[in-house]
């Protein structure tokens, strides 16, 4: 599966942007789905997934401001961040596999990240 994600930028602290990740190439309603993230100097962390059945799942960090969801009929999962810290600046990767995880290395398939900057 093909993934490609899109709606990074710059955006003020306490502000919102969502992210979207179109796949394509095979079933998209097969995989499950989750967003990782990577600063600067540091490893790529797991932000969110969701299951083939619309479970969602969610790190400690992130929890209450951001918001995972997918829609099958347009084979896109999206990623609604709201109340942004300049902490969440960080490329935001897509990424699909058969089993859902919080560990990146887990995952098969990914997007190319796209970059979210939150000035304070």
């Amino acid at each position: 599966v093909q993934l490609q994600a899109s709606g990074g930028g710059l955006v003020q602290a306490g502000g919102s942007l969502r992210l979207s990740c179109a796949a394509s190439g095979r079933t998209f309603s097969n995989y499950a789905m989750g967003w990782f993230r990577q600063a600067p100097g540091k490893e790529r962390e797991f932000v969110a997934s969701i299951t083939r059945s619309g479970s969602t799942y969610y790190a400690d960090s992130v929890k209450g401001r951001f918001t995972i969801s997918r829609d099958n009929a347009k084979n896109t999962v999206y990623l609604q961040m709201n109340s942004l810290k300049p902490e969440d600046t960080a490329v935001y990767y897509c990424a699909a596999d058969d089993r859902i995880s919080r560990v990146f290395c887990s995952w098969n398939y990914w997007g190319r990240g796209t970059l979210v900057t939150v000035s304070s």
